[in-house]
């Protein structure tokens, strides 16, 4: 990892261009996120994700994506079977909680399976938001449920099954996005809730799972804590919240620098950021200018930012904990009564 910088990058399509090679060769991002974009047929994004390892370095660089179910499934059947979203897993533990956390786990387990055919190792997953009935739809039936007990035990299943597989999970969206009144790819949701509730709902399944090895900001202002500044350029939230309230010392990348919530110039925004207190940059467009402006300001990463880099890389590996995978989904397909 010596020399990786506190940035993670987007190719902009499902093969890299020598301009793209050549910059990430140079820029060192720490990893590597894939969209819809990116794929195109198996053996593509095999030598996709092969060639993004390549350039990182190491055998565990992060390669990332957004594999829910649900709404938020970038690879899709052929290339994987469809899940459903969480919500349909808290269906499940609503009416039988031990077949809800089983069913949890092994959604976790068959998404880890189904990345690690492509190389693909690390997926953020779980989304453990608690939405409210007046907040925007953005979450939506991302959530597992209303209940922050609830969410905490689902998404802890999930995870644990996906480190079963050999994949770095990704809590989101730390502290919490449940009540956000806007979607945060277009404007900056803002909540007015009193600290004390927020911990006592929105920041309880983030407390739970505070020993999960890595999480994603919320582009959320939460004005009775900061009035100014969003979560993820708010030293006051990363430091008072997230790191000593929630206890969570993984580590910490900034959701999609490049969204409409955050206004301002993406090298001024991803300094900030760092500065504040995440640990890595995440640039999601594969826009290359953008991409440049980001790489201006991530530095190597050093310090604590270094240890808990290494330390999330250290869950990743090619081996999971094999199982009969046929018998896994079958299982799964009983509990849960999707075609998967």
């Amino acid at each position: 990892m010596s020399g990786s910088k506190a940035w993670i990058a987007a190719p902009a399509a499902p093969r890299l261009s020598a301009d793209e090679r050549r910059f990430f060769a140079d820029e060192s991002p720490w990893g590597f996120i894939l969209f819809a974009r990116n794929v195109s047929e198996a053996s593509q994004l095999e030598d996709l994700v092969a060639e993004l390892i390549e350039l990182g370095g190491r055998a565990t660089t992060p390669i990332f994506i957004d594999q829910e179910g649900g709404r938020i499934q970038r690879l899709k059947p052929p290339l994987a079977p469809q899940y459903p979203p969480a919500a349909t897993i808290g269906e499940v533990y609503a009416s039988d909680p031990e077949a809800g956390q089983r069913a949890a786990w092994l959604q976790g387990r068959l998404l880890a399976d189904d990345l690690m055919a492509y190389g693909i190792n690390a997926d953020c997953i779980p989304c453990i938001d608690v939405p409210t009935a007046d907040a925007h739809s953005v979450i939506g039936d991302r959530a597992y449920a209303t209940n922050p007990e609830a969410v905490a035990t689902l998404g802890g299943a999930a995870a644990d099954g996906l480190l079963a597989g050999g994949l770095l999970p990704v809590m989101k969206h730390i502290p919490g996005h449940g009540r956000g009144n806007a979607d945060s790819h277009l404007a900056l949701p803002v909540v007015a809730t009193t600290r004390g509730e927020l911990s006592r709902t929105d920041f309880a399944p983030f407390h739970a799972l505070r020993s999960l090895p890595a999480a994603m900001t919320a582009h959320i202002l939460y004005s009775a804590i900061d009035p100014v500044h969003p979560a993820t350029l708010s030293s006051t939230v990363i430091e008072s919240v997230i790191r000593e309230e929630i206890g969570f010392d993984g580590l910490l990348m900034s959701d999609d620098i490049s969204m409409k919530a955050l206004a301002g110039d993406l090298t001024d925004l991803s300094r900030r950021a760092l500065e504040a207190g995440c640990d890595v940059v995440l640039h999601c467009n594969g826009d290359f200018d953008e991409m440049r402006k980001v790489a201006a300001a991530a530095r190597p990463l050093s310090g604590d930012a270094q240890r808990r880099a290494v330390e999330a890389e250290s869950v990743i590996s090619a081996r999971g904990t094999g199982g009969d995978m046929p018998a896994l989904r079958a299982e799964y397909d009983e509990l849960v009564g999707a075609s998967v």
